[in-house]
This record gives structure tokens, sequence and C-alpha cells, in this order.
């Protein structure tokens, strides 16, 4: 059948420049020591390295470390210290998240597992309230100290600095520290941001303080100052990471989840308890970052790397690719490519929710990516009729009998608060980074002083096993890492980078960067042109998620194929991604629309 190729959203690749650094005063909004405001551009193309984040300001922090002879590793960890600033409802030094680090040299992919960790106090029946035998509410465990992981993402950028950086985590935090001091202009996603969360930041004092001034969400066009965490990166800066884990703001982070400092006449109520959590500074100081093997599934020759357990994305996304393979879809039409990657997807969710958790065992995970469990899981596909949702997952036994199934899993409560960035210098090296506090604004409370937001990770486990379902990989236990949807993916070509993507999204994050590379590789989209497609959202369900264009463009075709109706969602993750061209080039994207728009740049634009 003829291919047609109809694409929704084209974006016209365009070069941004980022002004230079100087002394002069910074606008709200401005990197330190610009002389104007950064803009959001979501195309660049040139040389001499690249930066994607959801930020204007991020993006040009970033830009500055690689045109000051920094590489990838240093002006990521600036960048993510600047979104921990302008972005600090989805990341932070309050949260964790997951690191991809493709080394030029030995041309080997490495990882950091920054995944905050449930204290020792954390007990399977943690999230059921002893009075009723249930499972807390989703907001009552959220806006608590229960919820609260042990941070991991201040330890990932020291150690990703340590191991492959050539700068100082002093000297990464700085320009942070300064967009803190000197504020950046409030832009209307921030201020909806935080208008969906004021009931809960009215909640706690110093939340309510930073956040709602004079009882209401900052004004667009207003100046936002944090100078208690302009402070907090000082301090780290010059005593190091050990003021976090063993010092002063460790055991402020400490007392602020054993006794959450709730307002005394907040202005909204809450309609329930706010409680402590069992966190200690003792599980501060045994906290450490990871270092396990990448996930890597062979798809159409190109070799993509992912992230391993905790993180489910890594397994997830390579065994949907390994099952896709099975199928040419370069050779269907949209509607007929798009059936095989909705059906893909919902195997994979199956798989996932019945097998990936923090303790899923090495020979799970590789029967998971096995290109012979793919092909026993790719003939549960019809190529002309869609499953009836859910299906059940397969049995990754290592026997391959025919289309085997097991009994189903469940899938928890993922967040949606993320944020995503993307690095390339002019050596080759890469890194793509996903950090995340888990919910937009975190557990809502801030720690008295110090200026940063607490994660509310720990509800991304299981709140309770299923009475009858198959034992959940996902519950809660002492020290153990909730399973993640993070899936920062590096895709190389005869060993070499080709591309680089992650997004934000909690669960939709895996289908989202599973469709842009179907969009990149077999649909023959540019990478610009795959970013801002239309997306869906299959996991495993009766009611799949997709973007109004995505059912505009493809619904009705997609229910001819048996597919339920889609749920209508403002927008699907707001990706971040880098594409090596020839001549040692750079095609960097952010997303043109969804969350604002995001921002692209290059050291030296050019086509």
């Amino acid at each position: 059948m003829t291919r047609t190729v109809t694409t929704l959203v084209r974006v016209a690749v365009a070069a941004v420049t980022v002004v230079a650094w100087q002394a002069a005063p910074v606008p709200a909004g401005a990197a330190p020591g610009t002389t104007g405001e950064p803009t959001k551009t979501p195309t660049a193309q040139g040389y001499g390295g690249a930066v994607s984040t959801v930020d204007p300001t991020a993006t040009a922090v970033g830009i500055d470390v690689l045109r000051r002879g920094g590489n990838a590793v240093d002006a990521a960890v600036a960048a993510a210290a600047t979104l921990g600033v302008t972005e600090p409802f989805s990341a932070g030094i309050g949260g964790g998240g997951f690191l991809l680090y493709y080394d030029a040299r030995t041309k080997r992919v490495h990882t950091i597992d920054g995944r905050e960790s449930a204290p020792a106090a954390m007990r399977e029946n943690s999230f059921v309230d002893p009075a009723t035998g249930t499972p807390y509410n989703f907001q009552e465990a959220r806006v608590s100290g229960l919820s609260v992981g042990v941070p991991g993402t201040l330890l990932t950028w020291h150690e990703a600095l340590r191991k492959w950086g050539t700068r100082s985590l002093s000297t990464a935090l700085a320009p942070a520290a300064e967009v803190a001091e000197r504020g950046f202009t409030v832009d209307a996603t921030f201020r909806q941001q935080v208008a969906d969360n004021a009931a809960a930041f009215a909640q706690f004092d110093a939340t309510r303080k930073l956040y709602l001034p004079g009882g209401q969400p900052p004004a667009v066009g207003s100046t936002q100052r944090n100078r208690d965490l302009a402070d907090t990166y000082r301090q780290i800066s010059r005593r190091g990471v050990d003021m976090f884990y063993e010092g002063p703001i460790g055991a402020d982070l400490v007392a602020t989840v054993q006794r959450p400092p709730v307002a005394g006449n907040p202005t909204v109520p809450w309609q329930f308890p706010i409680r402590p959590g069992g966190m200690t500074r003792a599980d501060l100081a045994r906290y450490d970052v990871r270092f396990p093997a990448p996930t890597r599934s062979d798809y159409r020759g190109y070799d993509v790397y992912g992230m391993s357990t905790p993180s489910s994305g890594g397994v997830a996304v390579g065994e949907a690719l390994n099952i896709l393979e099975r199928f040419d879809l370069s050779t269907m039409t949209v509607p007929e490519a798009l059936h095989h990657y909705l059906e893909a997807s919902a195997l994979t969710y199956a798989d996932r929710n019945r097998y990936v958790g923090d303790d899923t065992s090495q020979r799970v995970l590789r029967e998971l990516l096995s290109d012979r469990y793919a092909a026993e899981r790719a003939c549960r596909i019809d190529p002309t009729r869609a499953a009836q949702k859910p299906v059940l997952p397969g049995d990754p036994d290592g026997r391959y009998d025919g289309c085997a199934t097991a009994t189903a899993g469940a899938e928890g409560h993922p967040g949606q608060s993320t944020t995503n960035l993307t690095v390339a210098d002019r050596w080759g090296n890469v890194v793509e980074y996903t950090l995340t506090i888990e919910q937009t604004g975190g557990n809502a409370m801030v720690v008295p002083g110090r200026g940063f937001l607490l994660n509310n990770e720990l509800t991304d486990f299981t709140f309770a096993q299923t009475p009858g379902a198959a034992p959940d990989p996902n519950l809660p236990a002492p020290g153990k890492r909730p399973r993640s949807s993070m899936s920062p993916t590096i895709v190389l070509d005869d060993g070499r980078p080709f591309l680089a993507l992650g997004t934000p999204g909690g669960a939709t994050i895996i289908t989202t960067v599973l469709q842009m590379l179907v969009n990149r590789i077999d649909l023959g989209m540019s990478l610009p042109e795959a970013m801002a497609a239309p997306r869906a959202s299959q996991r495993n369900s009766a009611a799949p998620q997709a973007e109004p264009a995505f059912i505009t463009g493809y619904g009705a075709a997609l229910t001819a194929y048996g597919h339920p109706p889609f749920t209508s969602t403002a927008e699907l993750g707001a990706a971040t991604a880098v594409e090596f061209t020839g001549r040692h080039g750079f095609v960097a994207s952010a997303e043109p629309v969804r969350r604002g728009g995001g921002a692209a740049a290059v050291v030296q634009p050019g086509g």
C-alpha cells in the first residue's frame, strides 16, 4: 500500500542566537550577565554544541558554558540548576531524576540513577489509612511528609561533574544562583502552575510567601525572585554537597518532612489532614546514586539506549521498539502505522505494570528486551483490528510458547510534573537528562529558609496490593525506589550519536518518546516535525488519551480499526531533543507550543 504521510504541524528550522554574557544589569528573565531577554525559539541549527530545554534562561546558561569551553556535562548541570529556579514546580534539588551520558572518547553510554529512595521507616502499608484500611486519597498522600523520597538531584550533579565534567559544582551553580537572586519574568505557564496549586500552597507559610504574594499567584510580567534558594546554592558551592546530605540544609529538610510547617491560618481550607513523614537525617546521609548499565535495543540498525530500573522507561521503550521492528511501518499509511504503535504500546504497558519495579531481576529485564520475547508479543497484534483493552501481560519465562499470557498488574499513580534537557558539545559528548519532583508543585512544601520545594515521589509507589492480583513489583519498602516512567534516550548510528531525546509527562513519557522515534525513523519526519506532530498515548487502557489535533487527524481512521474513542487532553509531554547532522552539525529541537513552548539553541548558528 502506498505510504501517505500527513504531518499536521510543521515547524521551519530556524537558528537562534543567544546573546553573549556581559556585566550589564540583568533584565527580569534573562540569563545572568546578558543584555537582553532570552526568547523561546523551538528549533536551532548549527555547530559548536547544542542545548534544548523548556526554558530560555536555562538554555542560555547551558549555551554560555559550551561557548566558554565547558563540555556537555558542565552545561547540563548548569542548565538543570537554572531550571531549579525557573521551573521549580517540575524540578530542583528537592527531587531526583535519571541522566544518560554518551562519552565520545570511549563511544560508551553511561547512566546515573538519581531517583529518590524511600526512608527506612517506609512500610508496604504506609499509604493505607489505619483508620479505614483503605489507601489514602492521592492528594492526601501527596501533600504530606509521607510522600517525600530522599532527594537525589544534587548528588547526581556532583557525581556527573566528578566523573565526566571539567568544571566544579560551585562553578555550575553560580549562574543559577544569580538568576534566583536577580529574578526572572513570570510567564503565563508559571502563573498557571501556581494557580493550579493555590489551595495546596496556601497551607504552608514558606510556600505561600514565595509563590502567593498577597494571597494570589504572581502576575504575568512580574519578577519572581528566590533569594533563599540563591543562598542555598551558594552555601553548597562553598561547602559541598555534605551541606545537603549531612549538614544544616538536610536538617531543615528532615524537619520539614517530620513536622510539616502548616500555616496557622491558611487562606484556603484543605480537605485532608497533613501527615508527617518518617525520613531521618540518617536516611539522607546514607543516600547514594547508582550507575546501572543502560538498557539497549536494536531498531532498524540503530542502537537505542535508555534507563534501567527503577525507571521503566528504557525497558518499555526498548520492548515496544522490538515489537514494532517485526512490522515494516515505512510501507504503511500513517493510520496503519499508528495502529501498530498503539497496539505495541498497550502490550508493553501490560508487561511494565506486571513485572517492572526497583528490584526486578536482571533475568526478567533481559527477557523483556529480547527479540524472541518481542516476537511472542508481536503475535498478539492483528494488523487489521485492535485488541480489546486491557490486554494481558506476556510471560517472560524464556520458553517462547506461542502467544502466552499471564495475570495483569497495576499502574499506580504516576505524576505529570517533570522536565527534560538535552545537551551536546563540540566533541560529540551528549547528556540526556530527565529530572522531577513528581506532581506539579511536588508535595507543596517549601523548606523554610531554603527556597526549594520537596518532592512527592513516593506516591509513584502502588499504594496497596490489589486483592487476588499478581504480586505487585512496585509496592513501598524501606530504601526502595519507586517505579518511574522517565525515558531519557540516546540513539547511536554505528557507535556515534544520531539522536538524543526525552520528555516529561508522567506515564505518558514512554509513549511520547516512542512516538517521536517512530515519527523520525519510520515515518520520515524531520526532528522538528516529529517533535510538533500531534500525540496519542495508549497505556493498555479502554480510554486512551490523545491531543485534539490527533483526534481530528486520525481519530476516525483508528476507530475503524476498532480502537476505543480517545479521551482528549490538551497536550502530552514537553520534549527536548538534539540530532547530529553531517559535518559535526546539530539540529536542536524543543516544543513549539506545548507547555508554553521550549527553547533550543546552538553555539554557532548556521545551516
